[in-house]
C-alpha cells in the first residue's frame, strides 16, 4: 500500500513520518517537493504516486498574517484541499486531513462536538472551514481531525516560545481567558495511524469515515499552560529567569492580535474515543515528556 504524506516538515508531518511507516510504503513530501499553492503540480504529484492513502499535514498556519494574506490562506487551506479531495475520490483513496478549533467562535460554555455550528472569527478559521467543506463535497472516503493548540519538540510553538522567553525575562504576561487543551503532534500522529489501520484492515471500515475532534483530555488556559511548561523545565535545573509565580495572567483585551481567537477552544473527543476505542491522555502527559526531552538535550549540550 502506498501512503502519500504532504507537509512532512511541519510539527504533525514530522511525527507522522514515524507513525505511518509501519502501515505501508511511505512517500513523504515537503513544500519544495509539492507546494500546495501550485494546484497543477499538486494534482500531478498525486497522480504520479497513485497512493491508496493521502495524509495532508500541510497548511497555511500563520493565523495573524492570514488577515493580510487571505488569498494565500484560501489557496492553501481550501483550494488545494479541494484538489486533494477530488484526486483522492477519483482514485478511491482514503484522505486524512487536519482542521482546527478556530472554525468555532468560542462562545459556547462547554466543549464543542462535531454537530455544533461553526462560526470562525478569523481568515485562518474561515479558510480551514472551507477546506473541511471541500472534502465533504468531494464525497470521498476521508477522516478529518479537528485539533487544537498543537505542539511538538520539532518546530515552533507556544511551549517552546515560553521557554525561550523565560530564559530572557524575569516576568511574563500571558492570556488567561482563553481555554483549550494543548495537544501533541505525537498523539495526533499515533491516533492517525491507529485510525487508518482500523478503516483499512477491519471489516466495515468505511463506516468510520467522517469528522472527528482530536485533542488531549482536560483543559487549561494559556497562562497556566505557560506556568506548567516553565515549572517543569525549572525542575530540570534549566537556567530560567522567570518562574511559574512570575507569569502574570492578563485578559485577551490586553494582548491585541490581528486575528481574533475563540475564547473557548475545548473540543469534545467523545465520538473519536467511542468509534476507535481510544483513551486520550491528559494534556500534561505528552507535554511533560516533551519538556523532559528538551531539558535533557539542553543539559547535555
Amino acid at each position: 500500500m502506498k501512503i502519500l504524506l504532504l507537509g512532512k516538515n511541519g510539527q504533525v508531518g514530522h511525527a507522522l513520518q514515524r507513525a505511518l511507516v509501519p502501515l505501508g510504503e511511505l512517500h513523504a513530501l515537503d513544500r519544495a517537493q509539492c507546494d500546495l499553492a501550485d494546484e497543477a503540480a499538486l494534482r500531478a504529484a498525486i497522480r504520479r504516486i497513485a497512493p491508496q492513502v493521502i495524509v495532508n499535514a500541510a497548511a497555511y498556519t500563520a493565523v495573524d498574517r492570514a488577515e493580510s494574506e487571505a488569498e494565500l490562506a484560501q489557496r492553501i487551506n481550501a483550494d488545494a484541499v479541494a484538489a486533494i479531495a477530488q484526486e483522492a475520490a477519483a482514485q478511491r483513496a482514503w484522505l486524512v486531513h487536519y482542521s482546527t478549533d478556530y472554525v468555532f467562535d468560542g462562545d459556547k460554555n462547554s466543549p464543542y462536538d462535531e454537530s455544533d455550528d461553526t462560526a470562525p472569527l478569523s481568515v485562518y478559521g474561515r479558510s480551514k472551514l472551507a477546506g473541511e467543506q471541500a472534502i465533504a463535497a468531494a464525497h470521498g472516503r476521508h477522516l478529518v481531525f479537528r485539533t487544537s493548540w498543537v505542539y511538538a519538540a520539532h518546530g515552533s510553538n507556544f511551549a517552546k516560545t515560553m521557554l525561550r522567553l523565560a530564559a530572557q525575562r524575569a516576568t511574563l504576561s500571558v492570556v488567561a481567558d482563553q481555554f483549550g487543551a494543548p495537544t501533541s503532534a505525537e498523539l495526533i500522529a499515533d491516533v492517525t495511524a491507529l485510525a487508518l489501520y482500523r478503516v483499512l484492515a477491519c471489516e466495515g471500515g468505511e463506516a468510520l469515515a467522517g469528522l472527528y475532534h482530536l485533542s488531549a483530555a482536560g483543559q487549561t488556559n494559556w497562562c497556566d499552560y505557560a506556568r506548567f511548561v516553565i515549572g517543569r523545565a525549572a525542575s530540570h535545573g534549566l537556567p530560567l529567569q522567570a518562574s511559574p509565580e512570575t507569569v502574570r495572567p492578563i485578559a485577551t483585551a490586553d494582548y491585541p492580535t490581528a486575528a481574533r481567537r475563540p475564547r473557548n477552544s475545548r473540543l469534545d473527543s467523545g465520538r473519536l474515543r467511542a468509534a476507535f476505542g481510544l483513551h486520550l491522555p491528559d494534556w500534561r502527559h505528552h507535554l511533560a515528556s516533551m519538556i523532559d526531552d528538551l531539558a535533557t538535550r539542553d543539559n547535555s549540550a
